[in-house]
């Protein structure tokens, strides 16, 4: 599966996801800008996209009103063993509350791996992050078994946030 982004004004998004609702997307915005998703088997629709394949994905992508993506940049070396973390993470996002779809998306033509969690609300998210689930789930994070330890990331990752535009 791939799975494409784009960013720009969310009234050129709007009226790009409005000629294509065909397609399984999903407008978002902050305050900085716009940005459609797009999953897709086929090429993308966008003339200028970030392709990602998709590793692991569970649930409807297009029920979030509210994006996390975590931005992690990755060695070469490192992709190997960052790929495994997330093939064996623990899976407990998907049973917590206000939960919509995760999608582990690897870089096709950066160094950049994305993270994306969907959520109904900020507050799921947040309640989320001070779960027990999310504790375990990130038990190993800061300890000598953590990846996060590991020599595999070239600068920090960051995390940006957006939130649907339900009409367009």
């Amino acid at each position: 599966m791939n799975f494409y982004v784009t960013f720009g004004t969310p009234e050129y998004l709007a009226k790009t996801a409005a000629e294509h609702t065909d397609e399984n997307m999903l407008l978002m915005q902050n305050e900085d800008k716009g940005i459609l998703l797009h999953e897709s088997e086929s090429d993308s629709l966008f003339k200028e996209p970030k392709k990602y394949e998709v590793l692991d994905g569970v649930g409807d992508f297009k029920t979030g009103s509210y994006a996390v993506l975590n931005n992690i940049p990755v060695t070469d070396e490192g992709r190997p063993l960052f790929e495994q973390r997330f093939k064996e993470r623990a899976r407990m996002i998907e049973n917590e509350p206000g939960f919509a779809a995760i999608r582990v998306l690897r870089p096709v033509q950066d160094d950049t791996y994305v993270i994306l969690t969907l959520w109904d609300k900020e507050e799921s998210f947040k309640n989320w992050q001070q779960s027990q689930s999310y504790a375990k789930a990130h038990k190993k994070r800061g300890t000598s078994e953590g990846v996060d330890q590991k020599p595999i990331f070239p600068r920090p990752s960051y995390v940006t946030t957006y939130q649907a535009v339900k009409e367009y």
